[in-house]
């Protein structure tokens, strides 16, 4: 599990296919403290650390996780949002994350509004009911609040702060986004279908 909240950027180094895709990615963290096993979300995909070093680790991304994900699209050298799995007793900022990717979401526009930036996403027909005006999505494993929603495009706003301190910054239109979209969201929808 995870909060949606950045804790680093990391950095593809690089990237090897053997049969899935072998990810070498470069850190900040003190790897010393994560252990082989561990879960690191990377792009808001939840990944299992399979080797370390001092200033990076290994994750091998099925092809199943490829296509369902942006991860697919990596190349060297690009700066990837990651975030280590919550632990008993850290603080809940965001909300609650499985790193379980649910679509792709398109980028339709990039506004700059004084010194934030308001963000217009299209999301698949089928998850777009799933989002709501002040709700919460998890876009590339950031927690954000959701403005406004039409048909199947929303917009987000990025702070200056979120643009510095995550990958968001870097958001170009036409980009495809990791889109997980709110658990309870998930499970309001099943109850009144059920109801």
């Amino acid at each position: 599990m995870f909060t949606g909240i950045i804790t680093d950027i990391g950095t593809v180094r690089s990237l090897e296919n053997r049969g899935d895709l072998r990810a070498r990615i470069g850190t900040h963290y003190d790897m010393e403290g994560v252990d082989l096993g561990a879960s690191i979300a990377c792009d808001g995909v939840c990944l299992t650390v399979v080797d370390t070093g001092p200033d990076w680790f290994d994750v091998d991304i099925s092809a199943e996780t490829v296509a369902r994900t942006n991860l697919g699209g990596w190349a060297e050298g690009q700066r990837v949002n990651l975030e280590r799995a919550l632990k008993v007793g850290d603080e809940l900022g965001g909300h609650i994350v499985s790193g379980h990717i649910d679509g792709l979401a398109q980028v339709v526009a990039v506004t700059d509004e004084g010194d934030s930036t308001r963000v217009t996403l299209r999301a698949p027909h089928d998850l777009a009911r799933f989002i709501a005006p002040k709700g919460s999505v998890a876009l590339n494993g950031t927690s954000l609040t959701v403005n406004e929603v039409e048909g199947c495009e929303f917009g987000v706003n990025f702070i200056p702060h979120t643009k510095q301190v995550t990958t968001w910054g870097d958001v170009d239109a036409g980009d495809a986004v990791n889109l997980e979209i709110d658990t309870l969201a998930r499970y309001v929808a099943r109850l009144k279908e059920m109801g």
